[in-house]
């Protein structure tokens, strides 16, 4: 379905509405959607699905999966948290995972950036360059 530039626009001042300090706030875009509902504008079907894939995209950017090889220590992912919120602002949901395969080092995706600092990667590189 595509969506016009009227829903676009419309879409795009709902996310700018539901957003606090820069960080979007769910319970705004819970109550901004019921109210687009209860009313029923001209086109609100493809404005509402322009602000899903709005929230969704802003979802993504703000989560972070960090891989270690060994489970990591409080200290360890207290600093990842500062050093990511530092980066890509406030608000980042931080999950951290344990893969003994990465034999060593961390393996971070944040948003679409990955931070590949693991042995595994490492040598997977390596590889690819022989």
């Amino acid at each position: 379905m595509k969506v016009s530039k009227q829903a676009r626009r419309d879409g795009k001042t709902l996310f700018n509405a539901c957003c606090v300090n820069g960080v979007l706030d769910e319970a705004k875009v819970r109550q901004t959607v019921t109210a687009v509902i209860a009313q029923k504008p001209r086109g609100y079907v493809s404005t509402l699905t322009h602000l899903q894939r709005l929230v969704k995209l802003d979802l993504d950017r703000r989560t972070a999966r960090v891989e270690n090889a060994v489970e990591s220590t409080p200290a360890q992912m207290d600093a990842i948290k500062a050093a990511l919120a530092q980066k890509y602002g406030p608000g980042m949901n931080v999950t951290f995972w344990v893969n003994p395969a990465l034999l060593g080092g961390v393996k971070v995706k944040a948003g679409s950036d990955i931070y590949d600092g693991s042995v595994a990667g490492r040598l997977a590189a390596l590889n690819d360059t022989l």
